[in-house]
This record gives structure tokens, C-alpha cells and sequence, in this order.
């Protein structure tokens, strides 16, 4: 199981993690709320019916890897469809970023609850719901995209990312990009049993 989601009975996985591995994880995950951020969203005071139809950005994000994490939903250059990606942005970015961070907070809070049963033993089996797997998913794949936006990865480049030599400055974070796909991929695996 070592570094490879598995199937729980009753559905779910369970992955083994060190306590290295589970130190990364959550700082990243961290990071990529922090890079989040609140977005356009309504006061938490606010009235909850106006909160629903709170308008969001109708702009994209300047920052690379947040365009990646929220592109336009259209992608020719016509002033029609410019004006339509712009509508859309508006009355699903907020819901989008909000998801976001939620699956997130939800890996925090599972390496979090993991690292507080295993204190001493050097790492844990982390065990997810199915409900938590799909959360999970979803943050691997934020942070991939961040991570590979971050690196400018592209797909001619993937086969050259395995041979970096260990002096290039990027091979930490081209490690960690490695080592998040190979984790996604097995979740997804692990979730179409």
C-alpha cells in the first residue's frame, strides 16, 4: 500500500503515508487555499438569500497558475463569447473557489486528525470515505495544475521532467508534481472499482 491508494471494503481508500509525506501534503494543501484565497465572496453575516446570488469576478485571475485553476469557459476571442465567458465567470467563480478550498481544508483536516492518531509512530494508513476520496481528487488535481503552471510544464516536457539532474533548482517541486500524479492516479484507480 506504501504510496499507492487502495480499495476499502465498502468503498473508500486508504493510502499509507510517512510522516515526510504527510508534512508535504498539508503544506501544500495550505499553500494552495492561501493561493485560493476568499474570492468575491458575501460577509458571512450577509443576508443568506442575497449571499446566494452574489455576483463573482467577471475578469480572470492574472495570476498563471489561478487561470489555470479558474479558466474562461470559452476559449475563442470573439467579442460574443468574451462577453459570455464573462457572464459565466461571474455567477460560478465563487462557487468554483469555494469547492476548491473546501476539498482542501478537507485533505488538512484529514492529515491533520492522521497525524494526531499516529504522533510517534513515524507515519499512518490514512483511510478516506467515498465522499472524502472525490474531495481528495479534486485537491491533487488543484495542485498539480498549480504545481505544473508554477514549473510551466507542458506536455512535451513530461518525458524531460524524470531526468532533471539533482542541481536544477526546480527538481524539489518537479519531484513533488511526480509524486502527487502517481497518487492521483491511483485514487482514480481506486475509485472506478
Amino acid at each position: 500500500m506504501a504510496g499507492r491508494f487502495e480499495t476499502l471494503p465498502g468503498g473508500g481508500a486508504a493510502v499509507a503515508l510517512d510522516d515526510v509525506e504527510i508534512s508535504i501534503l498539508r503544506s501544500l494543501a495550505v499553500q494552495l487555499m492561501e493561493l485560493i484565497g476568499p474570492g468575491d465572496e458575501p460577509a458571512k453575516d450577509a443576508d443568506p438569500l442575497a449571499a446566494l446570488f452574489a455576483e463573482g469576478p467577471s475578469k480572470p485571475p492574472s495570476d498563471p497558475a489561478l487561470k489555470r485553476l479558474f479558466p474562461d469557459a470559452y476559449g475563442d476571442d470573439s467579442e460574443e463569447l468574451r462577453a459570455a465567458a464573462s457572464d459565466f465567470r461571474r455567477f460560478t467563480e465563487n462557487d468554483l473557489r469555494a469547492r476548491k478550498r473546501e476539498d482542501a481544508l478537507g485533505v488538512v483536516r484529514a492529515l491533520d486528525a492522521l497525524s494526531a492518531d499516529a504522533a510517534g509512530e513515524g507515519g499512518a494508513v490514512l483511510k478516506l470515505t467515498p465522499d472524502e476520496s472525490r474531495a481528495w481528487l479534486g485537491a491533487l488535481n488543484d495542485l498539480r495544475l498549480t504545481i505544473g503552471t508554477r514549473l510551466e510544464v507542458t506536455d512535451d516536457e513530461g518525458e524531460q521532467l524524470y531526468r532533471l539532474p539533482d542541481s536544477d533548482p526546480r527538481k524539489p517541486m518537479v519531484m513533488a508534481y511526480l509524486w502527487l500524479g502517481a497518487l492521483q492516479e491511483s485514487l482514480v484507480e481506486t475509485l472506478m472499482y
